[in-house]
């Protein structure tokens, strides 16, 4: 009987660690250099995450530990198979992925971004994503342009 016990709290154990993969957005997969970089780094992170969990010897603890790091494999893995690298742009006249952007807002504000890939992007480390309302209403505009995102209008100050 405690062997039936054993079978059935493993199997409940194993079914609270099956975690959900993680979303894998539609849109086309565009990184920059530096974003290429950052995916295949995550990519062995979680590599090496898995490894160590796989070393657990508890099989009910290796199948806890090692969830969020074969979750992170699968999605890094798919991330890194699907992702289009996009050379740094070599004109500054019109906003394109890679574009550094300057624009001021309507409130005063004047913010700088760099638009990058769905991955990369980090707003308050001063990237975002091609795909955010922002950086689409940038996208194919010149300095001078003026942009309406939501309530506000942005007018495009510079762009490296």
């Amino acid at each position: 009987m405690a062997v039936a016990f054993t079978k059935e709290e493993s199997a409940e154990t194993a079914a609270e660690t099956q975690l959900p993969d993680r979303a894998i957005s539609p849109h086309p997969n565009l990184v920059t250099e530096a974003g290429w970089k950052a995916l295949n780094a995550a990519l062995q992170e979680a590599r090496d995450r898995y490894e160590a969990a796989s070393a657990v010897e508890d099989v009910n603890e290796r199948r806890r530990q090692a969830a969020v790091p074969l979750r992170d494999l699968r999605y890094f893995a798919e991330r890194v198979r699907t992702a289009e690298m996009i050379p740094a742009p070599v004109s500054h006249e019109t906003v394109v992925f890679g574009s550094i952007v300057t624009f001021s807002r309507d409130d005063g504000r004047v913010q700088t971004y760099r638009i990058v890939g769905e991955d990369e992007a980090e707003p308050k480390q001063g990237t975002i994503s091609y795909v955010s309302p922002v950086a689409q209403s940038l996208l194919g505009k010149f300095v001078g342009d003026i942009v309406v995102v939501g309530d506000h209008e942005l007018e495009i100050v510079s762009i490296a």
